[in-house]
Formats: C-alpha cells, sequence, structure tokens
C-alpha cells in the first residue's frame, strides 16, 4: 500500500495542469445547462457514463453555446475571481491542458453560469471535449475539472434548446398477492407513466393470460376496472397475452388512447411520445389474471419513462409528518408528470398549459438543478398559446423564472419580443385597464399566436361547468366578471414590472425605463380605482362591489398592495380559506407567505379536510391530482403536476430559500417554519446545494451553508416584543426588524456554513 500511495503521487505531479497544493476543482460542468451530455471522464483508464439514454444521447443544437460549472471552496466566502474555459475535439488535448479549438484565456469575471463560447463555429454530429479552471479569492489558481464530453446534434439552430432524451427505469414491484379466482395483483407502490414487462412459463401454446393495468384501487381491492362517467380520467387497460410454450419474456404494448395520441387534427399542441420509447400509460397495479404459476418479483418489470432526473439532489424532512408525507409525494410527481419531456396538464390531454407549467416549473427547481424540461415547455407554449387570458399573461412569468433561477438569458433574447405581445399592452383601453371583452382584433390575436379571442377564467372550474349546477360548485369564490377585472389587470401589472426588468437584462435602457413608468402609473391608478378603501380589501373588478378571496390574492402576489393596506387584505385573505382550486392555489400561497402569515399557511399545507393536499393521499393517488378531490372536477386527472403546489411552497416560501439575483448569485435566505420543532432542508441550485437546519425546540437556531460564488440575504424569524440577541457562530450581531415584520434582517454573508441563534 505504501509504494502504492507513492506510486500516485508520482503519477499526479507529472499530470498536466495538476498541482498537489491545488486539488480542488470546478464541478458539476454544463452544457447548454445540460449537465449529462454523454460521459465525464473520472480518470485516464476509462470513462463513466453519467445517465444511460438507452441509446440516444442528449444533443446540443446550437453552434456557440453556453459553459457553466461550480466554482470550488470550501473555505468561507468563497468567491470566483477569473476563469478559463478550453476546448477541443479530442481527450487527449484536454488532458494536456490544451484548448486546441478554443482557449479562452484568463477572464477577470465573477460570473460561472453560461458563458458563451467564443470559439469557431462548431460543427454538427460532432463530440467536443472541455475543461475549466478558476481563480478564487480564497484557493487562487484550482486544478481543470474533469473533462466533459458533449455532442451536437446533426442540424445546429442557436434558436433550438438543447434538451435529454427521455429515459425508461426499470422497476420491480414492492409487493405481490395473490386474490381470489386466480389473479396475482402486482403493487409497484406508486404510479409512473411506462408498460410491463412479464416473464411467464407455459406448457404448452394454448395458454393465455389477462393483464390488468390501472392508477387506482375499487373499493372490492381491485384495480378499477370500470370507473363510472363521473371520474371518467381514472386510467385502467386490459391486454390479452397468448403465451408460448417454456419461460419466455412479454413486454405488453400499451394501446394508443384516442384522447390524447389522435388529437393532432383537434389539439395540434398534444405531445406524443418519442417512437424510441414507445407509448406509455400511468398505472400503480398490475393484475395478471389465469397465469397458473406464482409470480416472483424478478418476474415482473415496469418500464417507467420520465426525463432525467436526480431523486436525491433535493432533501426534506421536518417535525411534521404530513408536511413529510406531501414532500414524498410531490417530489415524486415531479419526475413521474415529466414523462413526455414537457410539462402536460394531465394524461387526459397531454397539452401544455401555461399556469399548469408555471406550478410544474417552480417544483422542478424545487427538486432538480435542471432547466431543459421547462425551456422545452416554454418553447411548446409560445408555439401553442392557450384560450385563458391569465394564462397568455403567465408566459412573461415562465421567462423571467427560467432567467433568474438559472442565470441564463437566452430565453430572454429569444422570445422578449412576443413576450412583450404576451404583455397584452394592446388591450389597455382609455382608461387605463385592459379588457378581453370590449373587442380583439386579428392584428392582436396574430401578435400572440392565436386565431381565436382569449378569455378571462380567474380560477376553473366555473360554476355550472363540467356538470355543476349554479350555485353548487365552482372555484373562483363567486367571482363577478366585468369588462375590467381585478386578476386580470393585476397580472398585467407583474408583467410590466418584469418586462421592464428583461429590458434592462438586454439593454434596452429605454424601454426599461417606459415600462417602469407606466407600472408606477398603473399601480396608483388599480389602488385608486380597485380598491375599497371603506372595507380595506380589493373589489372583483370595476362595476362590482363584490370582493372574492381572488381579487384580494392577486393583487398581493403581483405586488400591488400599498404597505398600510396590508393588513386588511391579509385578514380577508385569511377569512376566505380555500376558496379556490388545487392550482389556484399557487398564487393564494404565494399571498399567504408574502403577507407573513406563515401560521396559517402552515396550518393549510397541514390541514386533513377534503380540501387539502392531504386528501390525495388518502383517496390513494401517489402523484398530484387536479382538483381537491373528484367532486370539485368529475373529469380530474390523478397524474397532473398543477396539484403539486407545495412541492414549491416547502423549499421557496416556508423554508424561505430563493434566488434574488440571476443564477442564485444572490439568494434570499427567510425561513417561515412556524411551529415546527425541527426542519432540514437541501435545495439543489446551479451553483451547488444550499442545505439549511432550523431547530426550534430550544429557542431558536439556523444553519445555514452556501456554495463558493454565492450570497446570501438572511432574515430570523424574531420575537414580536421583548429583548432578544442574535449571534451568528457564537458572536452577537446588530440586526435590523422593520415595524411589524417578524423577521429581523441580518445582513449579507458570502459562502460557507453559518450556526444563527437567537435568544
Amino acid at each position: 500500500m505504501k509504494h502504492l500511495f507513492l506510486w500516485l503521487i508520482v503519477c499526479a505531479a507529472f499530470l498536466p495542469g495538476v498541482s498537489l497544493l491545488a486539488q480542488q476543482k470546478p464541478s458539476g460542468l454544463r452544457t447548454d445547462l445540460l449537465e449529462h451530455t454523454g460521459y465525464g471522464l473520472e480518470n485516464p483508464a476509462g470513462y463513466v457514463r453519467t445517465i444511460d439514454f438507452g441509446g440516444q444521447k442528449a444533443l446540443i443544437t446550437s453552434s456557440n453555446p453556453t459553459f457553466s460549472w461550480i466554482v470550488p471552496g470550501t473555505a468561507k466566502d468563497t468567491r470566483q475571481e477569473a476563469w478559463r474555459v478550453i476546448i477541443a475535439e479530442n481527450e487527449k488535448d484536454i488532458l494536456e491542458g490544451k484548448g486546441s479549438l478554443w482557449d479562452s484565456g484568463w477572464n477577470e469575471d465573477s460570473r460561472s453560469t453560461s458563458l458563451r463560447y467564443g470559439g469557431p463555429a462548431l460543427k454538427p454530429s460532432t463530440a467536443y471535449w472541455w475543461s475549466v479552471k478558476v481563480k478564487t479569492n480564497t484557493e487562487g489558481e484550482s486544478a481543470w475539472a474533469r473533462p466533459k464530453a458533449f455532442f451536437t446534434a446533426e442540424t445546429l439552430d442557436d434558436g433550438e434548446t438543447s434538451s435529454y432524451p427521455i429515459v425508461l427505469d426499470r422497476e420491480k414491484p414492492v409487493d405481490i398477492k395473490e386474490l381470489a379466482g386466480g389473479i396475482q395483483q402486482v403493487d409497484f407502490g406508486r404510479t409512473t407513466f411506462g408498460r410491463v414487462e412479464l416473464t411467464l412459463f407455459s406448457d404448452c401454446d394454448q395458454d393465455t393470460v389477462i393483464v390488468h393495468l390501472g392508477e387506482r384501487m375499487g373499493s372490492d381491492g381491485r384495480v378499477w376496472q370500470k370507473p363510472p362517467k363521473s371520474v371518467s380520467s381514472v386510467r385502467y387497460s386490459r391486454y390479452v397475452v397468448p403465451l408460448v410454450k417454456g419461460r419466455h419474456t412479454y413486454e405488453i404494448q400499451i394501446r394508443p388512447d384516442r384522447r390524447n395520441t389522435h388529437v393532432a387534427d383537434r389539439f395540434p399542441s398534444a405531445i406524443l411520445m418519442p417512437d424510441y420509447i414507445g407509448e406509455v400509460t400511468p398505472f400503480r397495479w398490475c393484475e395478471v389474471e389465469g397465469y397458473a404459476h406464482k409470480l416472483a418479483k424478478d418476474d415482473v418489470t415496469r418500464l417507467s419513462a420520465h426525463y432525467p432526473f436526480d431523486d436525491g439532489a433535493a432533501r426534506f424532512t421536518c417535525s411534521d409528518e404530513t408536511l413529510n408525507q406531501l414532500w414524498d409525494l410531490f417530489h415524486h410527481s415531479v419526475k413521474a408528470t415529466s414523462f413526455l419531456g414537457v410539462f402536460v396538464d394531465g394524461d387526459r390531454e397531454r397539452i401544455p398549459y401555461e399556469y399548469d407549467s408555471l406550478i410544474g416549473q417552480l417544483c422542478h427547481y424545487g427538486s432538480d438543478s435542471e432547466y431543459s424540461l421547462m425551456r422545452r415547455t416554454i418553447d411548446a407554449l409560445f408555439d401553442f398559446p392557450t384560450w385563458p387570458t391569465e394564462w397568455i399573461l403567465y408566459d412573461v412569468v415562465l421567462a423571467w423564472n427560467d432567467y433568474l433561477y438559472s442565470g441564463d438569458k437566452g430565453m430572454l433574447e429569444k422570445y422578449y419580443t412576443r413576450m412583450k405581445a404576451h404583455g397584452l399592452d394592446a388591450l389597455r383601453q382609455k382608461n387605463g385597464f385592459i379588457s378581453t371583452t370590449l373587442g380583439q382584433s386579428p392584428e392582436f390575436l396574430a401578435s400572440i399566436g392565436r386565431k381565436e379571442p382569449i378569455k378571462d377564467i380567474v380560477d376553473w372550474p366555473h360554476s355550472s361547468m363540467l356538470g355543476l349546477k349554479q350555485g353548487e360548485g365552482g372555484e373562483d369564490d363567486g367571482y363577478v366578471y366585468t369588462d375590467y377585472i381585478t386578476v386580470v389587470n393585476a397580472l398585467y401589472y407583474k408583467d410590466m414590472i418584469l418586462l421592464g426588468e428583461m429590458a434592462r437584462v438586454l439593454g434596452k435602457d429605454a424601454e426599461a425605463a417606459k415600462y417602469a413608468s407606466d407600472a408606477a402609473a398603473f399601480k396608483k391608478l388599480f389602488n385608486k380605482t380597485l380598491f375599497n378603501k371603506k372595507r380595506g380589501v380589493y373589489v372583483d373588478g370595476i362595476g362590482t362591489d363584490h370582493s372574492s378571496l381572488h381579487a384580494n390574492m392577486f393583487p398581493v402576489y403581483c405586488g400591488l398592495v400599498e404597505p398600510k393596506n396590508f393588513p386588511g387584505v391579509a385578514r380577508f385573505i385569511e377569512s376566505r380559506g380555500l376558496r379556490c382550486s388545487i392550482f389556484g392555489a399557487q398564487i393564494l400561497m404565494d399571498a399567504i407567505y408574502d403577507s407573513g402569515l406563515q401560521d396559517y399557511g402552515m396550518k393549510l399545507m397541514t390541514s386533513k379536510d377534503l380540501r387539502s393536499w392531504y386528501n390525495t393521499i388518502r383517496i390513494g393517488s401517489t402523484i398530484s391530482i387536479e382538483a381537491w378531490d373528484d367532486s370539485f372536477k368529475p373529469n380530474q386527472d390523478w397524474n397532473h403536476i398543477a396539484g403539486a403546489v407545495p412541492g414549491n411552497i416547502i423549499p421557496f416560501k416556508m423554508m424561505g430559500i430563493s434566488p434574488l439575483e440571476p443564477g442564485f448569485s444572490k439568494a434570499r435566505v427567510k425561513p417561515q417554519t412556524a411551529g415546527l420543532k425541527h426542519a432540514e432542508m437541501v435545495l439543489p441550485t446551479i451553483k451547488g446545494p444550499v442545505s439549511l437546519e432550523i431547530d426550534s425546540s430550544n429557542g431558536y437556531r439556523m444553519t445555514l451553508e452556501t456554495p463558493a460564488n454565492m450570497t446570501a440575504e438572511v432574515w430570523l424569524p424574531v420575537p414580536g416584543s421583548g429583548n432578544y440577541t442574535v449571534e451568528c457562530d457564537g458572536e452577537v450581531i446588530n440586526v435590523t426588524a422593520p415595524k411589524g415584520s417578524s423577521h429581523a434582517y441580518v445582513g449579507e454573508f458570502g459562502s460557507g456554513k453559518r450556526t444563527f441563534t437567537v435568544k
């Protein structure tokens, strides 16, 4: 062993670019934001494939891609000061530290996300290798990162989104039960989109078995084979399998469902499964009927389709078991509903919708630091925008979130002009508000990519729709619709703010200034016209005195509420309860935490009422669903990302870790964990993981660890009255507690691990 150790030291000393004093190196190398681009070089003796794509490749579609990496450094306050990237068409040059195709040279720059390639245009259908080294303020010059390969597509188009192929996991069941009547029931533990493979034995060529696949269990303990029309979207399928003499493996080929695979004429926006994967269906249970032998777990395999997903990238646990169950449910939901490589509305239509995609986007960012799934979804939404007014406005929010979380402005550059149209300024009337009911010109519709007019939705379903009689249901809290409604105009304001920020990022200073000026004037007009001072709440629109939950939660979400009016609006929001849909609750929960109502937020997330996220678990679904219960939406899907709201509220609002600057260059850490005694979160970001642990069982202690090249703005919960001290790593620090705030601003801190206490 001694001689081997000395030999390794000698070898390391002579490897090009390697210093015994600088062993730290960048990691997490990404090309066009893709980390798993093919092969990673672990050592000169062999290659390690990062993900098995089943013969497919993750292809880079750009001739001028971007490069990102995680900055090394365990010392506190580590920041990158310079970087150098090299690229070659062979790994030998990279191993020798040669950028035979491109050597960027040293760039004095702290950015580590989406640095643009500056060499000769890349060629199609070619493998390239690259590496990077950095200089930091604490470690000096690093070693070269382990080289990373990437492959270019057959056709290169800088406007296309680089993405991964869909993958198939081979999964074994968790349990097999023998039921009466010669039926063996196979349970995979939770639902995914896939198909099943059976290895069966037959003594002759005349045997036949029947296979039942389903996502829901009936009251008789069997897969629910004949769901009533009132729950028409529950998935069940039956297959007859003739057996051949001997032991053979049979893969059940899923029949296409006409509702979502033969809709090209009616719904050209429907997403189809790629040929290299084949058709899939959502199921948890597989029942084998008529098989004469006992099934073993090794005889049954589920082939589950999903977009590449790192199950261990994010972690959450706390002292409340309901929250733990919800986290597990919605964390799985992100992976399971990614089966098309685009977030869709569920299995009923397989069509992407903007608001559903917003929830999916945030949940995905809270689960894995990957961005191409959402980028593909945004591309699909701009190709085929849907009909609700508010959904069109959310396109701007989706693109801004992509930039804020990834730090890559490619989507802003690509869609800025079209996003200006999606901001719906063309619908602004003489009174300063926008309206969809007073006419939509063909030119306007063409600018947003539609032929049919858009319509206000607020929430879904409304009363009298989907079989609900007037007054019996609906999720819009009795909203009164007028020509100028509060919800639409609140989102119009939010888009003005974001479009102004986009213009600033893109160097369009005059446009940025105009958006800022227009937004400020509109905010005054909005509050003057739509805020009822006497009652201290917002009304549903011009021409009505009715005030709904939606008319008040949207102004909070969009940043329209004046500080003096916050208490009254917050009290009203709390008084209305969950009078919104399971996906409308995204705006509600954002508004609740933005208003500092952490106790109320915790009450809603841990509720076990019929209108609760826990009801998803109670009724037996293992993927987020489309409504609080079947009784609220008769045709709901049991595989719908829109029902996964706590999947993003937990990391970004309750644990309070959110990006303040693009690419998490600066994060805000402002936990609102209410009465939890203990909570832990690991949040993946493009800069590296952020780790947060909170313990309030005896005082308040928070341990925060942030990666190199990230700054954190820290806020801590403090008592509303009385004396207290705040310490960081045992030293008392001065803090600022804004009047009426439940949190004190502690300051900005660089990377590293720190423990804060409130005594």
